[in-house]
């Protein structure tokens, strides 16, 4: 497979200094691997993408397998100094939805916090994963939380490419070929990881605050009954400046954070 790392690393090294581009035949997790060197003091910007991984981690732990071709597979590691960093993953989200899709046409949507939908009407809930999202954080060898440095981000990014095979998940995945036919891996990548580089600069400076209306505006569960994994009920009314989603409850309207619950479409 042939992967366009100079070119890549032409267009990136311009927003980030010093930033590296890395194409590896198989890892066990870009992210693993990314935050292994972070915690040693290796916090050079880098874009690592793997053919394929043998022990990719999605959001709880949940594995992640890219079979070569079939996924496109990458971390981005860089040092960030937010003053905030909430709602990182959702502007991550919006991203990839507006590289991948950008005037909405094919149907990509956010589902909060950190995946992308797509709408499908033939399958059993109506909608099918396309991507998700990890993102991690490390203190580097000698730093603390106090030191006002900031911390080294690990920005984890898995898409479907060729239409998945899958048995048995709550949300049936599907691929980007599903979607846009014979587009490859590598293809996709040159799409969304300049862009991704863009976004995360931006936000440092100025947070979540300024997507707010856009990612609303794609927002895959806005207004849908939800559950909420500690078992209560809502209806979905979008997300905060801070990223949290507001769901009308019982009890009134709650704004929910990643770290507290999980939410699924009823």
């Amino acid at each position: 497979m042939i992967w366009p790392a100079e070119d890549l690393w032409l267009a990136m090294v311009a927003k980030q200094p010093g930033l590296t581009v890395e194409v590896l035949p198989a890892i066990d997790s870009t992210n693993t691997e990314l935050m292994r060197r972070a915690r040693a003091g290796q916090t050079e910007p880098v874009l690592l993408v793997a053919e394929t991984q043998t022990a990719g981690r999605g959001r709880l732990g949940r594995p992640w397998h890219g079979e070569v071709g079939h996924a496109l597979t990458f971390s981005l590691g860089l040092m960030l100094k937010p003053a905030d960093w909430s709602g990182l993953s959702l502007a991550v989200g919006l991203s990839l939805a507006r590289s991948l899709d950008p005037q909405g046409e094919l149907g990509v949507r956010l589902k909060w916090p950190n995946d992308l939908w797509v709408k499908r009407p033939q399958t059993a809930t109506g909608w099918g994963k396309l991507a998700g999202i990890l993102i991690e954080t490390a203190l580097p060898a000698g730093m603390d939380y106090g030191s006002g440095q900031g911390r080294y981000c690990v920005v984890g990014v898995g898409i479907n490419i060729a239409p998945p095979v899958a048995e048995g998940l709550s949300t049936a995945p599907l691929g980007l070929q599903d979607l846009q036919n014979g587009i490859t891996a590598p293809e996709a990548l040159m799409r969304v990881a300049e862009p991704l580089l863009a976004t995360l600069l931006a936000f440092e400076r100025t947070g979540f605050a300024p997507l707010q209306n856009a990612f609303n505006a794609r927002d895959a569960l806005r207004n849908l009954n939800v559950t909420l994994s500690d078992g209560r009920h809502g209806v979905a009314r979008g997300v905060d400046a801070a990223g949290a989603m507001l769901v009308d409850t019982e009890q009134g309207q709650e704004a929910i954070s990643s770290s507290e619950v999980s939410v699924r479409p009823v």
